[in-house]
């Protein structure tokens, strides 16, 4: 493997945190951030902004002052080489004649996956594959999973007293939620509802919460946010639901829990959606799991305790030997209240 300087890493950071600019506007496309360097100094600097819009290259030549041969052209996804909606940045980068290009990862896609690299070198231009590797892949985790899997990356995220229950299970006299966590937890978990394509809620959860599933943070529109899903089984849903209202848009899934994959893949194959975050209720947590289509989980957790109700899960009751491994942890605390995340590892 070549071994990258302070420099490469450097710059390859600043590529990836370009690339976070796009988040949620490029779909089917991933986010890509590209920076150009002379002499040490950024140059020109660019990211992929939306499909059908410049790829980060070459929006970073667009920026370029000046020339782009002997410089260093950083990006964090390997250049695509095929016509899509845009011409190929491979060509792009040939006529611009960079000395070098540092790629951070390859493109798990087939009509890429390394043939862009093979097509720079075959011009004799350096491409060194690999800086910053795991922050790149991490960054298109849910495009990756959309191109090898046909189906969104799945979050599965909860609030739930210290005792592992996410209601009380006693009556309400009217739909609204019951709040666990405080302030600031509900804070970041909006936060956590923009980041997806879409959110997902089951039928009882919408009875139960008549949640509006919008996405409520200061300057920003609640008409904008990811799609909104309802997994209604086959029985009847109340009129007037708050999420299959207004904007944005919703959809209702129909049909048994256990044509959950079958239910995912026309997501992603139909509605373009690469990653999912799942809200509830505990049914709808169990048959995920015990699916096996959790990739990755978000738990507040807030500092009580009520002996019994509606817990996280429930349904999957899977044996111990079975059950899904999460880790590494990350743990931490927004007011009062924790949040735990981590990844469902691979056994």
């Amino acid at each position: 493997m070549t071994p990258f300087s302070a420099a490469d890493q450097r710059f390859m950071r600043r590529a990836l945190e370009l690339a976070e600019r796009g988040r949620g506007t490029t779909r089917p496309n991933p986010t890509v951030g590209a920076v150009i360097v002379r002499n040490g100094r950024v140059a020109g600097q660019g990211f992929h902004e939306r499909a059908g819009g410049p790829h980060a290259e070459v929006a970073a030549l667009a920026d370029l002052r000046g020339d782009a041969r002997g410089t260093t052209l950083y990006v964090t996804l390997e250049p695509c080489c095929h016509t899509g909606r845009t011409g190929p940045c491979t060509e792009a980068i040939l006529q611009a004649r960079p000395a070098r290009v540092v790629v951070g990862c390859s493109d798990p896609n087939p009509a890429v996956d390394g043939r862009g690299i093979r097509r720079l070198r075959r011009a004799g231009i350096q491409v060194d594959v690999g800086c910053l590797e795991d922050d790149a892949r991490a960054a298109i985790r849910a495009y990756a999973v959309w191109i090898a899997q046909s189906r969104p990356l799945v979050t599965l995220k909860a609030a739930a007293t210290l005792d592992g229950y996410i209601a009380d299970g006693h009556p309400r006299s009217r739909r609204a939620p019951a709040f666990l966590t405080g302030r600031e937890a509900r804070r970041v978990a909006h936060e956590l509802r923009a980041a997806p394509h879409a959110v997902l809620v089951g039928a009882g959860t919408a009875r139960a919460d008549d949640p509006r599933l919008t996405v409520r943070l200061p300057g920003r529109d609640p008409r904008t946010g990811p799609l909104r899903v309802l997994l209604a089984g086959r029985g009847r849903l109340p009129a007037r639901l708050k999420m299959l209202r207004g904007a944005p848009p919703s959809l209702v899934l129909r049909g048994r829990r256990q044509d959950l994959r079958r239910a995912l893949e026309a997501l992603a194959r139909e509605h373009e959606v690469q990653s999912l975050l799942v809200e509830g209720g505990a049914t709808v947590h169990g048959a995920f799991i015990a699916a096996g289509l959790v990739d990755r989980v978000a738990l507040f957790l807030a500092p009580r305790l009520i002996g019994g109700g509606v817990p996280v899960a429930r349904g999957a009751d899977l044996p111990l030997a079975q059950a899904l491994r999460l880790g590494p942890l990350s743990t931490r605390t927004v007011g009062p209240d924790l949040l735990i995340t981590a990844d469902v590892v691979a056994v």
